[in-house]
């Protein structure tokens, strides 16, 4: 009895037509998607932010509180400052750092910090210079060096220092004063002003109105010449001392003013 077997295909070929169809997912461009839609959002909040917070504010800032009492600093100027360009708007619009730039346009002004109180106040602190020197008779310097102006009727100047110079050598002539006035005092003299110009060539004045030149360089060994031979000037009848000219290698000279 004959048995026929029918073989296996070896290979199957399938065509596209022969393919099943799967269903597209579309969860997976949810997430892509999600995240477009949220730049796209945080752009436009970011673009009108000003806009729109400006919209919520009804009146503009109106009142303002110092965080402690100024020695200088009146209410009439911090209302000049708080009324230049540009114009306060309300808590939600207002910049502070504008509102800094306006009291820091106050020569006496050193710092300030603002900061805004719902719904139309402001909390102000100001720190001041410290005036510690008269500066070329009109401006004052302050402890750090710094040149500022202040009205005179702000501040008693009275037995301050008295110093000249380009305002941009303030701090080194202060610095100067300090350690001239040390090294005047072991002397037993006492200083008035110090001056230097754009030469660096330095002048001081004692208390006794006589004016020391100096020049350039170390002043220190000036000043022990001026004590060896000041007992030694012989000052005319009916005139005073008025300067000793110290910038010679050896000796000085000296000059007379009527008493």
């Amino acid at each position: 009895m004959a048995r026929f077997f029918r073989s296996k295909p070896t290979s199957v070929i399938r065509t596209s037509a022969s393919k099943p169809e799967t269903p597209r997912d579309w969860r997976k461009y949810l997430k892509p998607a999600a995240v477009f839609l949220l730049v796209v959002f945080g752009y436009v909040v970011y673009s009108n932010w000003s806009s729109w917070l400006e919209s919520l504010d009804k009146t503009p800032i109106r009142a303002y509180a110092l965080t402690h009492k100024t020695q200088f600093t009146t209410n009439a100027d911090i209302r000049e400052a708080l009324s230049k360009d540009p114009a306060l708007k309300g808590y939600f619009g207002q910049d502070i750092q504008e509102i800094k730039e306006k009291f820091l346009t106050i020569s006496w002004v050193k710092d300030v910090a603002v900061r805004k109180v719902y719904p139309d106040r402001l909390s102000i602190t100001l720190v001041e210079h410290r005036p510690v020197a008269i500066w070329n008779d009109t401006g004052l310097v302050s402890d750090q060096g710094v040149v500022f102006s202040l009205p005179k009727n702000r501040f008693e100047r009275t037995g301050l220092p008295v110093l000249y110079g380009p305002d941009s050598e303030a701090k080194k002539v202060l610095d100067a004063w300090y350690k001239i006035q040390k090294d005047l005092q072991s002397r037993n003299l006492g200083l008035m002003s110090v001056a230097t110009d754009i030469r660096g060539s330095w002048t001081i004045t004692l208390d006794n109105q006589v004016q020391l030149r100096l020049g350039r360089g170390d002043w220190l060994p000036k000043i022990d010449r001026f004590v060896t031979i000041f007992p030694e000037i012989d000052v005319p009848d009916g005139k005073r001392l008025a300067y000793v000219d110290l910038r010679y290698e050896h000796g000085a000279a000296v000059g007379f003013r009527p008493q």
